[in-house]
C-alpha cells in the first residue's frame, strides 16, 4: 500500500504544497497522502513559528474535501524536535510494516540529507520523492551515496513545473497588506484574516 508523506512547517500551507501533493498522487497513486505539520522543526530552531493550533487548522482547511488527503499530527503529538527518521518510524508502527512510505522532499532538502538524523536508516525505511525547486540544482546522488549508502535506490524524481510560492513570501505580503489571493486556498486566506496572522507587530 503506497502512502505519501508531505511534511513541513506549513506556516502557512500554500497552493504550491497542494500542487506538489496532487502531482505526486497522480504519479504514484497513493492510497493515502498524509500532510504532517512539524511540531518543533529542528532546522528552524532559531526562527519564530506560528502556534501549532493555527498551522494544523490551516492544513485541515486546505485539504478538506480532497479525497485521500489526510492530516497527521504525529509530529505535533510527539515532544521534542521533529525529525524525519523518527516520524517515518512512528508512521510505520501506526500504519503497519506493509505500508510503503513515499517521503516527499525538495531538492534543497535532499542535497543536505547527510546533515539529517540517521539518513542511512531513513533511506532504508522509505522512498524519497525528490521535487525540483526554483533556484536549486538537482543533487548528484552518486556524490551522496558514499555518505548515505542506499540513497541511489531510495530516491525517485518528481519533475514538475517549478512553483515559485513560499510561505515566507506569503507572510511578508500579509504583513505589508498585499494580496495573497491565489497563493493559498481561499479557506486558508480567510483563516489568516480572521485570526490576524502574520500581521505586523506594533
Amino acid at each position: 500500500m503506497n502512502i505519501g508523506v508531505l511534511g513541513g512547517t506549513f506556516d502557512p500551507i500554500h497552493s504550491g504544497h497542494l500542487i506538489i501533493a496532487e502531482k505526486a498522487n497522480e504519479k504514484f497513486g497513493f492510497k493515502r497522502l498524509l500532510f504532517v505539520p512539524a511540531g518543533q522543526p529542528w532546522m528552524k530552531a532559531d526562527h519564530e513559528i506560528t502556534a501549532t493550533d493555527h498551522r494544523v487548522e490551516m492544513v485541515r482547511r486546505a485539504i478538506a474535501g480532497k479525497p485521500g488527503f489526510e492530516l497527521s499530527t504525529v509530529e505535533i503529538d510527539r515532544p521534542g524536535p521533529s525529525l524525519s527518521v523518527d516520524t517515518v518510524d512512528v508512521l510505520h508502527r501506526q500504519l503497519g510494516r506493509k505500508a510503503e512510505l513515499y517521503f516527499i522532499v525538495g531538492w534543497d532538502s535532499l542535497a543536505g540529507l547527510s546533515q539529517w538524523k540517521e539518513p542511512e536508516r531513513l533511506v532504508k525505511m522509505c522512498k524519497l520523492v525528490a521535487v525540483n525547486r526554483p533556484g536549486f540544482s538537482r543533487p548528484h546522488l552518486k556524490k551522496l551515496e558514499p555518505e548515505i549508502p542506499g540513497v541511489l535506490k531510495s530516491v525517485i524524481w518528481l519533475d514538475i513545473k517549478p512553483i515559485d510560492i513560499s510561505s515566507s513570501e506569503i507572510r511578508k505580503r500579509v504583513e505589508e497588506g498585499s494580496s495573497i489571493h491565489g497563493m493559498v486556498p481561499e479557506s486558508v486566506e480567510r483563516y489568516i484574516k480572521e485570526n490576524n496572522l502574520y500581521q505586523k507587530q506594533i
